[in-house]
């Protein structure tokens, strides 16, 4: 199967018998075994059914035993469940440039859909950072894999373990002159038609939000309007919250300030709606151009952020423009967390606002915490949109 490309549907994927892990070499004992699963396909399934109800945690999972699984299978010759230690240092080498690319890598351009014969499982050669994080979720699932009986060992367990390091400070931010070159570049969005308009709308809203709360990419694909409410503490103040479940089905309490009120209500009324929802509405966070109430995908989100940081580093000054054009969305939670700790807001209410930390709003005392905290992100963490 050497010479064959990468099949258009990877899910379905037909494999011979002595590819499909049934007789793997390093397959444990099935007297001892915790599943019912007999192939490698099927062991992969069910270690993914661990985190389906984790959408973005199941996706990076995913790509990254299928990545596996595909090499090991199309370039090895081998099923996953006889991969040794040799074979996982050749997976790792591959990694920083999978060869041959019109096999592997997807041409630049628009992604295309997983059923497409286009698709490709890679967009290039895997970046340090992204190859540790491989290799952080494969020896994951070769430990599950061994306590679940159905392999005999982890051929990852042999590699090289460095000490671990003090992290770096965060530099993945934007900084002044980069976030005012992606409000220039949606600024100068057309608004010619109702779909141009909905655009920059769309697009201004995207940004201001994860900007102002720090939001993961995520959270605001699987949110809903819904998810604001306003609360009256007892002097008669209003403050609006964003509820967002996060990472781990965490719940947090988000302070909506004035400036994501704003940001919020002129992208409502581009679609006809009241610039504030009620607790009935259940439109995605980030709505389709035509309106239909179903949520853009963290893939599509991905895309229009993508999008504007490249315009932005079209427009920006050449000394900047590397930075812009390899941002992303978790670039902007670093630059709220960033913003919001350089304006000397509390870190205790930057730690609460980001979600590092679970927050309980059960009694008087830490409603006054978060009232406390939501005053302190009003007037201290703000953006100026040029008109």
């Amino acid at each position: 199967m050497a010479n064959t490309l990468i099949p258009a549907q990877p899910d379905t994927l037909q494999l011979p018998v002595h590819l499909d892990g049934s007789n793997g070499t390093n397959r444990a004992r099935k007297n001892r075994a915790q599943l019912r699963a007999d192939t490698d396909r099927e062991a992969i399934r069910a270690w993914l059914a661990r985190v389906a109800d984790t959408p973005a945690t199941l996706q990076s999972y995913r790509k990254e035993a299928e990545r596996l699984w595909l090499w090991a299978t199309l370039e090895r010759g081998l099923p996953l469940s006889s991969l040794t230690h040799e074979d996982l240092l050749a997976y790792q080498h591959f990694l920083t440039d999978p060869q041959p690319a019109e096999r592997w890598v997807l041409t630049k351009g628009r992604k295309p859909a997983r059923h497409s014969p286009d698709w490709r499982p890679f967009a290039g050669p895997l970046s340090p950072a992204s190859q540790r994080q491989s290799r952080v979720i494969l020896n994951s699932l070769f430990n599950w894999l061994v306590t679940a009986g159905y392999l005999a060992g982890n051929p990852l367990a042999l590699s090289r373990h460095r000490s671990k390091r003090t992290p770096p400070r965060i530099t993945r931010y934007l900084e002044d002159q980069d976030w005012h070159c992606v409000m220039k570049a949606i600024s100068l969005l057309p608004e010619g038609t109702l779909r141009e308009t909905r655009t920059k709308a769309r697009a201004r809203w995207l940004f201001s939000v994860l900007y102002l709360t720090g939001m993961r990419i995520s959270e605001i694909s699987e949110q809903r309007m819904n998810a604001f409410f306003c609360r009256t503490d007892r002097d008669g103040t209003r403050r609006w919250w964003l509820e967002v479940t996060g990472k781990g089905g965490k719940t947090r309490l988000i302070p909506a300030n004035q400036d994501v009120l704003d940001a919020l209500g002129h992208y409502r009324m581009q679609y006809g709606l009241p610039p504030l929802p009620d607790n009935r509405d259940d439109r995605p966070l980030l709505m389709p151009l035509n309106g239909k109430n179903h949520p853009l995908t963290r893939s599509a989100t991905h895309q229009i952020l993508k999008a504007f940081f490249n315009e932005a580093a079209r427009l920006a000054p050449v000394d900047i423009r590397p930075r812009l054009e390899v941002a992303s969305a978790h670039w902007l939670r670093h630059t709220a967390g960033s913003r919001m700790a350089n304006s000397r807001i509390d870190l205790r209410h930057v730690r609460d606002t980001l979600g590092h930390a679970s927050l309980t709003t059960t009694s008087l005392y830490l409603h006054g915490e978060d009232d406390t905290r939501h005053d302190a992100i009003n007037t201290g963490h703000r953006l100026d949109w040029p008109e």
